[in-house]
């Protein structure tokens, strides 16, 4: 049987688009390269010609899928990236740190988009978000929001990984903390050592999320920068008014 007829150009940027799929953000064309093993010269010109397809997207930092590649059934996180990525700088740019969106989808807490801080400083992900909601501000606030059969099932099904010393690992001490009913929610060194995150929940049209800062464990939240955060998550539940999940 004869071999098929295969077209390179079209295997190497079918690889690019499979490493942009699987990112939670988006991703430089340097990194792309790596990953994909390809010269960087072709790496650039094969996503400039994906973007100008309408395959991928640059946005900040990167490239993420394009409108191109998605179904009508499918609507995934990049459509809205355009509507929700100046949130998430303005609120960078008012406190000076990096900002986080998560959502809880399918069972699981995921990250969809960030923006460094100043110096391109962010929290080092070390640890994926499926496996670190209970260590994070983000993770807690959603877990917070979700019914409470949602929130049995995710903690049921998670280790609770000791990332630190301040880390809880105790079920029932996450439970117990999770039913506290505040405004915003932190985790002070749980996630790594010398950085605490602060979150405020997203909730619309059955929509569940968090908008989340990072910032150095010394440094308080100020009375005025929690009004900026609950303001960047009203912003963002506008802004994603098309739901992501049904609960």
């Amino acid at each position: 049987m004869a071999e098929p007829t295969l077209i390179g150009s079209v295997q190497k940027a079918l690889r690019l688009l499979e490493a942009v799929a699987s990112s939670a953000m988006p991703l430089p064309a340097k990194k792309l390269a790596r990953m994909t093993e390809l010269p960087l010269p072709t790496t650039y010109h094969l996503l400039r010609t994906l973007e100008f397809e309408g395959y991928l997207s640059k946005v900040d930092g990167g490239y993420a899928i394009g409108a191109s590649a998605l179904t009508v059934q499918n609507e995934t996180v990049q459509e809205f990236l355009p509507r929700i990525r100046p949130v998430l700088r303005s609120l960078s740019a008012e406190l000076g740190a990096a900002t986080y969106l998560t959502t809880y989808q399918e069972g699981e807490i995921h990250l969809l988009a960030m923006v460094e801080g100043p110096e391109g400083r962010s929290v080092d992900l070390w640890v994926g978000i499926h496996e670190s909601g209970h260590a994070t501000a983000f993770g807690k606030a959603i877990l917070a929001n979700v019914s409470e059969e949602l929130r049995d099932a995710y903690i049921n099904s998670h280790d609770l990984h000791d990332l630190t010393p301040h880390t809880i690992t105790s079920k029932g001490n996450l439970e117990r903390s999770l039913a506290e009913n505040v405004p915003i929610w932190s985790d002070k060194e749980e996630y790594l050592l010398g950085i605490s995150c602060h979150a405020a929940p997203i909730r619309s049209n059955g929509l569940v999320g968090a908008v989340a800062v990072s910032l150095p464990s010394q440094r308080t939240l100020a009375a005025e920068e929690t009004v900026s955060l609950k303001r960047a998550a009203r912003r963002l539940g506008l802004a994603m008014g098309t739901p992501l999940i049904t609960i």
